[in-house]
């Protein structure tokens, strides 16, 4: 079962996305969240005392403890940069600044491509292979999900 911060990170993620509605089951619960409606269903289970989310932060910590994008090969001999995480992409670091890349520019395997957004914390997304970006997938803000293709790049 999700604390109560937790679920209150939940509504503020949702409500700075573009999602419309949000499911999350589990075993013991389960939690409908639903923009701009006045219906937030509560958990439909009993949970049992013993019952902690351990785990999901355990996993949370490691996720924002070490991003790295993923790449994977496409066809034409393109590589996809991939989100290593859930959160809320962003293709420069404030509104006023000039996006990270953009098609055409030259990438190293340390260069910051983006940023993704995840309960508050900006994680730097590097692009871990030198080439050049040919192709930006998402727009700024967008919600992505972990293993969301980013970017395509021509491998050097």
């Amino acid at each position: 079962m999700l604390s109560i911060d937790e679920i209150k990170q939940l509504i503020e993620l949702i409500d700075e996305s573009t999602l419309d509605e949000f499911e999350l089951e589990t075993k013991d619960s389960k939690i409908l969240l639903k923009k701009n409606k006045t219906v937030v269903s509560a958990p439909q289970v009993e949970v049992p005392v013993a019952v902690s989310p351990a785990p999901v932060q355990a996993q949370a910590t490691e996720q924002a403890a070490a991003p790295q994008a993923e790449t994977t090969t496409t066809d034409a001999g393109l590589e996809v940069i991939t989100s290593p995480m859930v959160g809320t992409f962003y293709a420069s670091a404030s509104p006023e600044d000039a996006n990270f890349v953009s098609v055409g520019s030259k990438v190293s395997a340390q260069s910051v491509v983006c940023i993704v957004e995840a309960m508050k914390l900006f994680n730097e997304i590097t692009a871990d292979i030198d080439g050049e970006i040919v192709e930006i997938l998402v727009s700024s803000g967008e919600l992505v999900e972990f293993g969301q293709p980013l970017f395509k790049v021509r491998k050097k």
